[in-house]
């Protein structure tokens, strides 16, 4: 909104300077984007009077005209067809600059000298209401500065208001926050009521009362619209951004900027019977003043009369029933719409009005009947005519009450950090034109109806707050007590896992826990997503169960760029639904593509390193060993670990992976992962030629691990013995290693496998496995026959559980 600062002043004029009145509502929530002048520099411009004028003698449309400018009279030539004698104009003379860059000079138009030059409202940096001279009041005082007369020295202030501040959508508003800011009384123009000098009335009823509950309306005949708006109106509305039009319209809008209550004015003899505010018909039409024809919803309310819409409330009039040259009686119209119901409204028809703008942050539902007199009086004073009585149509019972809150003085203290003397309280709540009553604990405060942001106590606080000044607020360290939290020493956080899957080279990615259902349905075919009641897109309408789809699509992203190696994780949420609950588990899950190395010099050595890189790509032990890193922070390795590999063969939680290159992961006896290779199905339905490689683990399930502890080091030798053990070629190296783990004893500090081997040498269906067992005693030397026995007794019970035999 834009405000006049010499027409602020009229309301309530501080001792302060403009600089100052700008940052003062600035820091007490009225924001100013920016302050210009009412009108650009220029100089050398007067009040001046046209006492003669001659025809030019050699140019039909020229005039000479003699110019007087209090002190003497000069000769100008003027085409403007307005030019009369006795006008009042602005005169610049000889040697005047005018905006632009112009400066009068003498000079012959056409053989005859003019010195000077007769303005029109643009020559002096103001817009044109009309063709030709700006036309003065007769009060102008020939020889003033033309500054001086239309105080063009007035800066314009533009605010920017948050939404539940439609309170100071007016000068009205503006000057009240600028009052109670510097302490000054402001100084409303009175607005006594018009007596009727008819009784004509229009009928008027509310068929949506719950859209709007108040409406007033005054007929108003015999007025004259051969007259122009007063040229101190024009200028006030012009510096609010507002195009004069006629003067009736110059009128409401007049009204619409001073005190905040949007006006309409209907041609009366286009009016058919009487006034009915109602909701449209679905699909009705109407033309509006834009000569835009609407369709209407059935949710948006008109005014009608007994035959058709007439206007769109609260947004813009009716083209057929619109105030024009020929209009000789007039039907004003000042009502209040409940914001809650008419916000969007003028947005879903692709409008934006100063009206609309007005009614959905809120208008002051007691403005309704002082508006119109205002408006009243002024358009007698311009346009003359004869008013009639105003009608006044309530719906009680869908009017809000006035709201009283509560405010303890205590909490004043207590809330903002400190004090604010009871008297500058009281002082700040009256100049807000609040009701405060002083009780015990503070104030019974009555809310007007222009405030519709107040509702609780802390609404009044925080009126107190920006009021006071946010600058005065006491700068003090804060005092609080630092309690730590306590964090288990047993428990591993996500970063964690992270930093471990970053130092491997790995790179964090962020997707979105909304995903496709059919993405869903390639990954977990078998698990029931939650959906989404209002998803923002059909290709996120589902929660997550797994990462691994965003992963993967992160991935098919990449490489259809280019990025032909990636090695991707990220820790997140899979939700899942519990009867009515959600259930959330948190998730780590990794992916690897491409080649094992990043591509460097060696690759173009010689063709057999090029061929080894190329064919040098992740395999499943590559996945594998990323995931036991993770598993080791756990502090559970080597004999001590419990991490289990078990072939997936479809059983897996998620049925995409490939059933012969894929694996559960086991933390003893409980599931908490699994790894493996996409299913090629997968891969072609996702356009992914190559290997996909992934993991997803709970983390909740792996996130408890081995608190350290000391343990003295032996200072007595190991011993070691090898084993080649020759078993069924379907039995896992996993099992083989904890049947030997069991055998082995509580000496037992190492258990490898070092080699895996079928073919030549060995028999068919059958597999050598290579076992390192280390054992160390922590008090003496473990003697060979100990060895032996130790040794046999892994044999012994390989052999009896599968069947096996040293090679």
């Amino acid at each position: 909104m834009k405000v006049s600062e010499s027409w602020l002043r009229e309301w309530v004029s501080p001792d302060v300077k403009t600089e100052q009145l700008v940052h003062l509502l600035t820091m007490a929530g009225l924001e100013v984007d920016g302050v210009e002048p009412a009108a650009p520099a220029f100089t050398g411009v007067v009040v001046g009077e046209i006492v003669a004028i001659e025809a030019h003698p050699d140019a039909e449309k020229l005039r000479v005209c003699k110019v007087s400018n209090g002190d003497k009279e000069s000769q100008i030539v003027c085409g403007a067809s307005n030019a009369a004698v006795g006008l009042k104009i602005p005169f610049a003379q000889v040697g005047a600059a005018l905006p632009g860059g112009l400066t009068i000079k003498e000079a012959k138009l056409r053989g005859v000298e003019s010195f000077g030059m007769l303005c029109g409202a643009s020559e002096i940096g103001l817009e044109d209401s009309v063709d030709g001279l700006l036309e003065l009041p007769n009060d102008a005082v020939v020889g003033q500065n033309i500054r001086d007369y239309l105080n063009l020295d007035d800066a314009v202030i533009e605010v920017d208001l948050t939404p539940n501040r439609g309170d100071c959508l007016s000068i009205n508003g503006v000057a009240r926050e600028t009052g109670v800011l510097t302490v000054t009384d402001v100084v409303a123009p009175v607005i006594d009521p018009v007596v009727a000098s008819i009784d004509d009335e229009l009928t008027v009823s509310l068929s949506a009362t719950e859209y709007c509950p108040r409406y007033a309306g005054r007929v108003i005949r015999d007025v004259d619209l051969s007259v122009s708006t007063p040229l101190w109106m024009r200028e006030k509305l012009r510096r609010a951004d507002v195009r004069s039009i006629d003067p009736i319209v110059d009128v409401t809008n007049y009204v619409m900027i001073e005190l905040g209550q949007p006006l309409h004015a209907f041609d009366l003899d286009s009016i058919s019977g009487g006034i009915d505010v109602r909701l449209a018909q679905q699909d009705e039409r109407l033309t509006l003043l834009d000569e835009k024809e609407v369709q209407l919803d059935a949710d948006m309310l008109v005014i009608a009369d007994k035959n058709k819409a007439i206007a769109l409330a609260g947004i813009m009039g009716g083209n057929d029933s619109a105030v024009t040259t020929k209009t000789q009686h007039v039907f004003l119209e000042s009502a209040f719409f409940v914001p809650e119901i008419h916000a969007g409204k003028a947005r879903n028809l692709g409008m934006h009005t100063d009206a609309s703008h007005r009614f959905e942050r809120g208008v002051d539902s007691d403005l309704q009947v002082r508006a119109i007199e205002r408006a009243t009086a002024l358009l007698l004073e311009i346009v003359g005519g004869q008013a009639g009585p105003v009608t006044l149509v309530e719906a009680e019972q869908s009017l809000d009450t006035a709201q009283t809150v509560l405010l303890r003085e205590s909490q004043i203290k207590r809330v903002l950090g400190f004090a604010i003397p009871a008297e500058r309280v009281l002082d700040i709540l009256t100049r807000l034109d609040l009701t405060p009553v002083a009780i015990d604990s503070g104030w019974q405060v009555t809310v007007p109806s222009h405030r519709f942001d107040i509702e609780i106590e802390a609404d009044l606080l925080e009126e107190l707050a920006r009021i006071y000044g946010y600058e005065q607020l006491p700068v003090e360290p804060p005092v609080a007590k630092l309690v730590f939290s306590e964090r288990s020493e047993s428990t591993l956080l996500s970063q964690n896992f992270s930093r471990t899957l970053i130092a491997k080279g790995y790179r964090e990615a962020i997707t979105y826990s909304f995903i496709d259902p059919e993405l869903q349905r390639m990954f977990s075919p078998n698990e029931a997503a939650v959906e989404l009641l209002n998803p923002i897109a059909s290709d996120m309408a589902v929660m997550r169960t797994s990462i691994l789809p965003g992963l993967v699509s992160a991935a098919r992203y990449n490489l259809n760029r280019q990025q032909t190696r990636l090695k991707l994780f990220e820790t997140g949420q899979g939700f899942t639904q519990n009867g009515q609950n959600l259930n959330h588990t948190p998730l780590i899950a990794g992916l690897l593509v491409g080649q094992r190395s990043p591509e460097s010099w060696l690759s173009g050595r010689d063709a057999n390193v090029q061929k080894s890189q190329s064919a040098d790509v992740f395999d499943f032990y590559d996945i594998k060993s990323d995931v036991e890193s993770l598993l080791a922070l756990r502090g559970k390795v080597g004999v001590e670990s419990d991490v289990r590999f078990v072939a997936n063969a479809g059983a897996s939680p998620v049925t995409a992976l490939h059933p012969g290159q894929s694996a559960n992961v086991y933390l003893g006896d409980v599931l908490v992962g699994y790894v493996g290779l996409l299913h090629p199905e997968l891969l072609k339905k996702l356009d992914i030629e190559q290997e996909v490689w992934v993991f997803e683990m709970e983390l909740n399930l792996i996130s408890v691990k081995k608190v350290p502890k000391f343990k003295e080091l032996s200072k007595f030798p190991e011993v070691r013995r090898d084993l080649a053990v020759i078993v069924d070629g379907s039995v896992a190296a996993g099992d083989v290693v904890e049947c030997a783990r069991e055998a082995a004893t509580e000496h037992l500090v190492s258990l490898i496998v070092f080699d895996q081997y079928s073919g030549a040498g060995i028999e068919d269906g059958k597999q050598s496995i290579g076992l390192g067992i280390t054992w160390q005693h922590e008090q003496r030397t473990l003697n060979e026959d100990e060895v032996n026995t130790l040794t046999d007794g892994v044999v012994a019970s390989l052999k009896q559980r599968f069947n096996a035999s040293l090679r």
